[in-house]
């Protein structure tokens, strides 16, 4: 697999990738408004040249957030090799923590960052509900049934041995 970083040439097929996915490119979380096929990021293309797993990320000052994550074939590495080069990045340029939200019912996803040795860190309780003001369309309930509320925090601290 290889880890191509998100360029001008592939900025439609981001948008494109979001707005099928997630019905926007639009992401309102508690540290901002972001549209994330504008932002910073990487994809893995399958052998069409479709992406098959994108991330995106901001910097700001020592702190490195990851915005978003998909993988559209779970289980194969594609998450994690793209979580390795935002961590990566994160260290060459001098970044201490890597950081993202996650909402109270994304229990997969809980568990995936967790064994990428991110710790919960802060727990957004309503946050969700403030950020449907802003972003009506987020669904009320989530996966299996649970309802959406509160956003959770994770955060590593960064490795700089990962240059």
């Amino acid at each position: 697999m290889e880890v191509i970083k998100i360029n001008r040439h592939l900025r439609e097929n981001v948008k494109a990738f979001f707005e099928a996915h997630w019905g926007s490119p639009q992401m309102v979380i508690s540290s901002g408004v972001y549209d994330c096929s504008n932002l910073d990021g990487f994809v893995v293309l399958d052998k069409y040249g479709e992406i098959n797993g994108l991330i995106t990320y901001i910097v700001s000052g020592h702190e490195c957030e990851i915005i978003s994550l998909d993988s559209v074939d779970e289980g194969k590495g594609i998450g994690t090799l793209l979580v390795q080069e935002v961590e990566s990045l994160a260290a060459s340029e001098g970044c201490e923590v890597l950081k993202l939200v996650t909402t109270n019912d994304n229990l997969n996803a809980l568990k995936f960052w967790q064994k990428r040795g991110f710790t919960l860190s802060q727990v957004l309780c309503n946050a969700v509900e403030k950020a449907r003001k802003i972003k009506p369309s987020i669904p009320m309930v989530g996966y299996d049934g649970i309802p959406i509320r509160d956003e959770l925090l994770l955060e590593k601290k960064i490795n700089k041995n990962t240059l």
